[in-house]
């Protein structure tokens, strides 16, 4: 990124974290869509890089689950084969979150199916140390994974909300209205006070809020599977070590005790130089042999 200056990439990542989109923030600082998507891959790749290697052995009691859903250039059901080879059509992004500190422990973005809920539950046991309490929707990819992650060493439930039919004066996105909860013990001894996916469910909220790829009827939805993925990768570098939590008061890698601090953006930058390869010096040039 040598042709941005460091003002420049502060002010591009603090547009993209709270909501805007690539063109509108190209709009507002008056840089193209083309170097702004250059940082975001770099900062996204970063993003993962440090997410892997340092949210380890955290001591998580209470692990609530879900997947957030979204698509690549179009829904499913308007997708061609030739797009769905390039990986257009439905994408769901697997979040697990401790409801304690609200760190986002692990996230996976790819399909629904039984082999993406095992990648993302092993993920999840292999990142927290001690017995947990697991929490996820009813969901029956989730039954297998997580027996096959954590074995015994978990208490299980599943929570399973119920929705009414929608009223006749209801407009056609209004949401169905919840009228219970289903709970079913799968394994271990839950607590059934804790039994919850109210704080995943909320950070599924500020995902729509904070990434315009999120936002729903609208076209600022992803093009590119592997842009979705570092977008997705900046977001909860943001809000796990950033973004203060209006309960906490600190940032939930501060509750966590990963960071004694609340970072800037300008420190999120700099994980990402030091990530980067350092550019190689050009020799000095030479002449060509039919040089007058």
């Amino acid at each position: 990124m040598n042709r941005l200056t460091k003002d420049d990439q502060i002010q591009i990542v603090a547009a993209l974290v709270e909501g805007n989109s690539i063109r509108s923030t190209s709009r507002m600082i008056g840089i193209s869509r083309n170097t702004i998507t250059k940082l975001l891959v770099d900062l996204g790749t970063a993003c993962m890089k440090y997410h892997d290697e340092h949210v380890r052995n955290i001591r998580v009691r209470r692990l609530q689950c879900d997947e957030i859903w979204a698509y690549i250039g179009a829904k499913a059901k308007n997708v061609s084969v030739e797009k769905k080879e390039i990986g257009w059509g439905d994408v769901w992004t697997w979040v697990g979150i401790d409801a304690d500190t609200k760190l986002v422990v692990s996230y996976l973005v790819g399909g629904r199916g039984a082999d993406w809920a095992m990648d993302f539950m092993k993920d999840c046991a292999a990142r927290v140390q001690g017995r947990v309490q697991v929490t996820t929707d009813g969901h029956k990819a989730y039954l297998t994974a997580v027996e096959e992650s954590f074995g015994a060493d978990v208490d299980y439930a599943q929570l399973q909300k119920i929705y009414g039919s929608s009223l006749e004066n209801e407009t056609r996105y209004s949401p169905a209205t919840c009228i219970g909860c289903d709970m079913k013990v799968v394994s271990g001894n839950p607590d059934p006070k804790h039994v919850s996916t109210s704080y995943v469910e909320r950070q599924n909220l500020t995902m729509r809020m904070h990434m315009r790829r999120f936002t729903r009827l609208t076209n600022g939805f992803s093009k590119k599977l592997d842009n979705h993925g570092y977008a997705v990768a900046l977001h909860f570098m943001y809000c796990n070590y950033i973004r203060i939590h209006q309960t906490l008061r600190v940032t939930p890698a501060m509750e966590s005790q990963l960071s004694d601090h609340v970072w800037s953006i300008e420190e999120l930058l700099q994980v990402m130089d030091a990530t980067m390869p350092t550019p190689s010096k050009r020799g000095p040039y030479k002449k060509s042999d039919s040089a007058a």
